[in-house]
């Protein structure tokens, strides 16, 4: 390594870098009055790049809130989330729109894979709604097919997979438009134990070899262990992290 080269998780100055995810002091409610929930009370936290971050918490702890917000699926009430640094409250819908198009790879519990698309065709969809050209297309499917340990799976449907083979062709296709943050909630929640952490070790392998931050909303304690960071939320705030 020459000595011009900044440590991981710096600035080239030597200056801690940017995370990238930012959230500051978020609240959101659903409702209003005394039946009004509240789902997130003041959460702040950070996530570099490069890491994988678990939230845990029980159901209504608000990890899928969380998520929805960092992803620009929703807004908050207040507060402000930063992502690459860009504060979403600045963005428009069609702004938001792009953001999670071009930068948020999204791995969901119910996988979200299109039935009459075979594996390949399910990970080249973001790819095509870039209008990317068709030999660049289909060449970043092979390598992300590889990636994830399903080269001889390409021309099969979802209907012709195991669950962990399709949550791994859901993990390929997050990756696809080379997004800086992946979002993944209760990805293993569909999966046995043993399935579940090889989906696990896959994700966190990914995030390590591509660079991406990504945040996974978690209630297994035994996948917890392969994260680099646990926040814990309970009632709408922070826990512990």
């Amino acid at each position: 390594m020459s000595s011009s080269t900044a440590p991981e998780g710096t600035a080239a100055t030597g200056a801690p870098a940017a995370p990238m995810v930012a959230v500051e002091d978020v609240h959101r409610s659903f409702g209003s009055g005394p039946t009004a929930v509240h789902a997130l009370r003041g959460v702040s936290l950070t996530a570099r790049r490069g890491e994988l971050t678990a939230l845990r918490g029980r159901s209504g702890s608000g990890k899928t809130t969380l998520l929805n917000l960092v992803g620009g699926l929703d807004r908050p009430d207040s507060g402000r989330i930063l992502v690459g640094g860009q504060d979403l409250s600045a963005l428009g819908e069609d702004g938001l729109l792009d953001l999670r198009r071009d930068r948020i790879g999204f791995v969901f519990q119910s996988f979200g894979l299109i039935p009459v698309l075979t594996a390949a065709e399910n990970v080249g969809v973001p790819m095509r709604l870039r209008r990317l050209p068709a030999r660049e297309r289909e060449e970043r499917v092979r390598d992300l097919l590889a990636l994830v340990g399903l080269s001889d799976h390409a021309a099969q449907r979802p209907g012709e997979l195991s669950g962990g083979q399709q949550q791994r062709v859901a993990i390929a296709r997050a990756l696809a438009n080379e997004p800086s943050l992946v979002i993944a909630d209760e990805p293993t929640g569909q999966l046995d134990s043993a399935t579940g952490r090889a989906v696990m070790q896959l994700l966190r392998a990914v995030v390590h070899s591509e660079g991406v931050t990504a945040l996974v909303a978690t209630h297994d304690p035994q996948l917890m262990e392969l994260a680099d960071r646990v926040v814990e939320l309970g009632d709408g705030r922070i826990l512990s992290r």
